[in-house]
């Protein structure tokens, strides 16, 4: 195993040293999501605080790690009676985003369970990370089943196992940490609430800081045992700090004034809930306590209110997560007054080892990777165009996005779990049973026993057990949802500007998009004008994206359908290279005209054809207007295979419908 980096020659990166470290005194705070771009040096401060967490005393042969202190009545591996026990070092679990949920909360062997009656249990990460860090990096792709058990026992302090009448419980706290990247995708809103802190990373763009952390890496890399030794009395430090702060825990007093401030500043940002109070009033006295005070003051409450608030004060998944400092300190200001708390300080707590108290900088990434992204207007390595040529208008404004009808794709299909379409899923309603392929992980009792049944007398049988073998063994299959491939595909051209109905155009994508991101598709965004079709973003699990592509989408000239089906369609080839489980769902917006070059209508049907050779499913949603209607996007959406919806008609709590599905051929229904 590699020599960790060391917390203490971390360069920049304060906030997210301090919420780590405040995690570290007081694990009640709830864990910390850290949200930054590629290469800034996330997995690195995480795995660099392991070695500063003070060792654990557990009960020795104990695979759940129970304090000697005060056993887990409950242990499968108990009953323990209290006494010493014997100290490790506390562990880092890596969740990968892959696992099963068998190999997070642990597994059941239900041919012993029936056959002998005992509880044979396999313990999972949830168990080895009792007591230590649990750390999933990319947590915004792990699937929602996974997150939810994860939280739950973050939250609960114990993991849950039951199969058929079979359960088994054991305590499971740890501090949880995950990372991601924005740019591949957002966690839904309330699961984003159950992190306690968030912190934002990115790397330095002040080239001294860069040259330091490219030295400390390079001489890492050289020399790692070398390197680690020099940082040692840094690491000692830092580590002392921990335990004596956890020591002060308890006798930090948070009193009427730093509660009124904290009430005052959850309320002035509208916050849901009352987590975020209680988050905040956890971290300030973790703060106070890492600062060596016993008094929570009102600079606690202003470092608090930044790392616990950001995330939560989203009113829609493409707010972007911030504070407006200003109104912060006016809050605090306000409601200070008559208060134990002396007056904020910009600056945080103060105190500089291993980061803790630091005001909060720009950090840059270990391996001097910028993580750069692309300048406005530089979006896919072409200008965008600012509006004001030829044929041309400024980019309108999208209106305000709504609920939209579900629309899903036909059949029945296997891809990653999502919420739109019907598939074949680990997690749902029970349809049926098979033979298990591998190992058995869902159980169907009845069809189990059915299958032995037959066989109890050739087996001898005796008493009131069971016989069962492995081949009767049977495994559940279930159908739930799938999330698909929603591909836009988007017409700019000017007779989609005429009588300014870009701006309602935009607003229904705008609302398709929100309704992917609740449904956790996969997006992407072809637009057409002019002469040409472009991919604006290629398909992508970051909704978020689309919707900035979308907002900068500028109007004017000629009509390209047919360029634009074609360039979709070739996305959707690329895609299924890359993904053949996800089914994915054309959604043209369109009033359906085809201009420009020798027969451009017979060349958009020839095009929209391909897609119902293909089986694709596909919307067409009809953006024309006015009292004279060509009817137009209604022949598209019959050579496409699919079907049209107004404007009007895509609106969930419209008087056209209900659920609208996306007809296809019948040869297309599975």
């Amino acid at each position: 195993m590699s020599t960790p980096y060391p917390f203490t020659a971390l360069v920049g990166q304060d906030s997210l040293r301090l919420a780590l470290l405040i995690n570290a005194v007081s694990p009640a705070v709830g864990g910390v999501l850290v949200r930054g771009e590629k290469g800034t040096a996330k997995s690195t401060a995480v795995r660099a605080l392991s070695v500063l967490l003070p060792e654990v005393p557990v009960v020795p042969g104990c695979r759940f790690s129970c304090d000697p202190a005060g056993p887990d009545p409950a242990c499968p591996d108990g009953p323990h009676e209290p006494g010493d026990g014997t100290a490790r070092p506390a562990r880092m679990v890596e969740l990968p985003v892959g696992a099963s949920e068998d190999r997070l909360v642990g597994a059941l062997d239900i041919e012993r369970a029936l056959s002998e009656g005992v509880k044979a249990f396999e313990p999972g990460l949830l168990a080895d990370a009792h007591r230590g860090i649990l750390y999933v990096d990319e947590v915004n792709l792990l699937h929602d089943h996974l997150v939810d058990l994860l939280l739950d026992a973050a939250a609960m302090g114990a993991s849950y196992v039951e199969r058929e009448g079979v359960s088994v419980r054991h305590a499971s706290k740890f501090l949880l940490v995950g990372t991601m990247n924005p740019e591949e995708g957002e966690l839904r809103p309330q699961l984003l609430d159950r992190f306690g802190l968030t912190v934002e990373v990115a790397a330095s763009r002040e080239p001294d800081q860069r040259v330091e952390v490219v030295r400390r890496r390079l001489a890492y890399d050289d020399d790692p045992a070398g390197f680690v030794a020099r940082w040692a009395d840094e690491e000692t430090a830092v580590r002392a700090r921990i335990v004596a702060a956890r020591k002060l825990l308890p006798s930090v007093l948070l009193g009427d004034g730093a509660l009124r401030q904290i009430a005052a500043t959850c309320a002035a940002f509208e916050v849901d809930g009352m987590r975020a109070d209680i988050v905040m009033a956890r971290t300030a006295v973790a703060l106070a306590a890492w600062a060596g005070r016993t008094e929570v003051l009102a600079e606690d409450v202003r470092q608090a209110a930044l790392l616990a608030l950001p995330h939560r004060r989203r009113r829609n998944p493409f707010d972007a997560p911030g504070l407006d400092e200003d109104k912060l300190d006016e809050t605090l200001e306000e409601f200070g007054d008559g208060s134990d708390d002396e007056d904020p300080d910009p600056d945080g707590p103060g105190g500089g080892d291993g980061g803790g108290g630091q005001p909060p900088s720009e950090g840059p990434d270990e391996d001097g990777d910028t993580g750069a992204r692309p300048e406005a207007g530089e979006e896919g390595g072409e200008p965008q165009p600012s509006g004001g040529g030829a044929g041309e208008q400024q980019p309108a404004r999208a209106s305000e996005p709504f609920r939209t009808k579900v629309l899903s794709v036909p059949g029945l299909g296997e891809g990653a779990a999502g919420r739109r379409s019907r598939a074949r899923t680990e997690h749902g309603r029970t349809t049926g049973a098979r033979r298990p392929r591998g190992a058995l992980t869902k159980l169907h009792l009845a069809a189990t026993v059915q299958a032995a049944a037959p066989h109890q007398r050739a087996r001898g049988r005796s008493g009131r057990g069971l016989v069962v073998r492995r081949d009767d063994l049977r495994q559940a299959t279930r159908e739930g949802r799938e999330g698909n491939l929603v591909l836009f595909v988007v017409d700019a051209s000017g007779s989609m500007a005429a009588r300014q109905r870009m701006s309602a155009v935009k607003g229904a994508v705008l609302s398709l998009l929100l309704d992917a991101y609740q449904r956790r598709d996969k997006v992407g965004l072809v637009t057409f004008r002019g002469s040409a079709a472009e991919v604006a973003l290629p398909p992508t699990s970051s909704v978020d994206a689309a919707a900035v592509r979308l907002e900068s989408l500028p109007t004017g000239g000629r009509t390209p359908l047919a360029a634009g089906l074609l360039r979709a369609h070739e996305v959707l080839r690329v895609e299924r290279l890359r993904d053949p489980a996800r089914r994915a769902l054309v959604v043209v917006v369109t009033d359906g005209r085809a201009t420009g070059g020798p027969e451009p209508v017979a060349l958009a049907g020839r095009a929209a054809r391909l897609f119902a050779a293909d089986s694709v499913a596909s919307v067409v949603v009809d953006c024309e207007s006015g009292p004279v209607r060509l009817g137009l996007a209604g022949q598209l959406a019959g050579e496409l295979g699919g079907t049209a919806v107004t404007l009007d008609e895509l609106r969930a709590d419209s008087i056209a419908g209900l659920v609208r599905d996306v007809q296809g051929n019948s040869r297309r229904a599975a």
